[in-house]
């Protein structure tokens, strides 16, 4: 759901060891675009070059302690752990881990918040990414590519990999084998809901579960491409990448964005009205935080740092965006939030050594989830604290 496009800024949030280009000279703002009736391309991430002051007020900023209190690591047991979601009534936080095991690749877990049990429900084949819990039904959904013919293949030379001791760069892949699943809430009787050639991931469901927001690069794998789009295609996966929506059972498939570069990340507005996701532009060295409604109309651009803007989720009562960016520094992802009109500047959430990254508030609004490697050995792993609104609302001036 939140997979950055690029394999050095997926190793620089990993690891973090790797700096980004400079600042971009991009001059000239994305203007709002209708993309529900036509195909026609939406506009582009944009961004000024005069970010410094506002860079410089943020980094003197410090206000974790009043937001935060309480933090602690929530998942435990894992050699890595990411990307988790809260069920509707908050009492179960759905997420993806790496386990010691013959398969070295992330799998899904649901984590019972009250007892700290818990279960996993992806099938423990292949790769795993972005699920979630119905909001109505006993039934979750996560994208996988356990019926790549593939998969355990993969899985021996990733290990075979790793036990070599070779030195690589992280890579995010998008294996044109995952495909977006729902199954009960123990992990049995799977349905492949996209089943179309293509990355098919990144998926939410809307507050009433009807309906399905996810990205995909199908439309690569669907026509001819020329010799141009072949090779940016070659050097990006991502490139491709565009927001669809569909009915929760999978059917009724529209295309949302028609933007050049990596539309993801997306998910609903609480009132199910907007949908706020990041955009690439199409170099895919920098992305910024867009919302529009849901029918991909009055596209609105939040963010113009030339950086790397990610991971934004609304809370619950709408009144403020919750996102990760790096404009403090290349390798320094640290949280934010801004107003959902984007009309006043970001105010800065976290100031804890460690990248911090796809924050997710609960259902009540009191607690917040996020990954973030300040753990000890320096390891990706889940953690949440106490939320503070009434404090958000007072620093962003709401």
């Amino acid at each position: 759901m939140n997979n950055i496009s690029r394999e050095l800024l997926i190793k620089t949030l990993i690891v973090v060891s790797l700096a980004l280009p400079g600042y971009l000279g991009f001059t000239v703002m994305a203007a709002p675009q209708d993309g529900s009736a036509s195909n026609q391309p939406d506009g582009v991430a944009a961004a000024s070059y005069s970010v410094s002051e506002s860079a410089n007020n943020l980094m003197e900023s410090n206000n974790e302690d009043q937001l935060l209190s309480n933090t602690r690591q929530l998942i435990e047991g894992s050699l890595r752990s990411g990307e988790g979601y809260f069920s509707a009534d908050g009492d179960q936080f759905i997420y993806q881990s790496e386990t010691a095991g013959d398969n070295p690749f992330y799998q899904i877990y649901v984590l019972n918040l009250a007892d700290g049990s818990s279960q996993k429900v992806s099938p423990g084949i292949g790769l795993t990414t972005c699920s979630w819990i119905h909001p109505t039904l006993d039934q979750v959904m996560f994208s996988s590519t356990h019926e790549d013919p593939g998969a355990r293949a993969k899985q021996a030379e990733e290990i075979s990999i790793r036990e070599s001791g070779i030195s690589r760069p992280y890579g995010w892949d998008y294996d044109r084998h995952y495909d977006i699943y729902q199954a009960d809430s123990n992990g049995n009787n799977l349905v492949n809901l996209t089943n179309t050639d293509g990355y098919d991931a990144e998926g939410s469901y809307s507050a009433d579960g009807s309906q399905i927001l996810f990205a995909s690069n199908r439309e690569a794998y669907q026509r001819t491409l020329s010799q141009a789009e072949q090779k940016l295609f070659d050097d990006d996966a991502s490139y491709f990448m565009d927001l669809y929506l569909m009915d929760a059972d999978g059917s009724n498939v529209r295309q949302i964005t028609h933007s050049p570069g990596y539309d993801g990340g997306p998910f609903f507005s609480p009132d199910n009205s907007k949908i706020v996701w990041r955009r690439f532009n199409p170099d895919g060295n920098s992305a910024e935080i867009w919302t529009m409604d849901i029918d991909g109309s009055n596209q609105r651009q939040l963010t113009a740092d030339a950086m790397v803007s990610w991971g934004p989720y609304y809370h619950p009562s709408g009144d403020y965006i919750i996102y990760s960016s790096n404009i403090l520094g290349n390798a320094n992802f640290e949280l934010f939030m801004i107003d959902p009109l984007g009309t006043n500047p970001p105010v800065r959430v976290t100031n804890t050594a460690g990248t911090d990254i796809l924050p997710v508030f609960s259902p009540s609004g009191d607690q917040l989830a996020w990954s973030t490697t300040r753990t000890a050995d320096g390891t990706s792993q889940i953690h949440m604290g106490n939320w503070d609104h009434s404090i958000a609302l007072e620093l962003l001036g709401l």
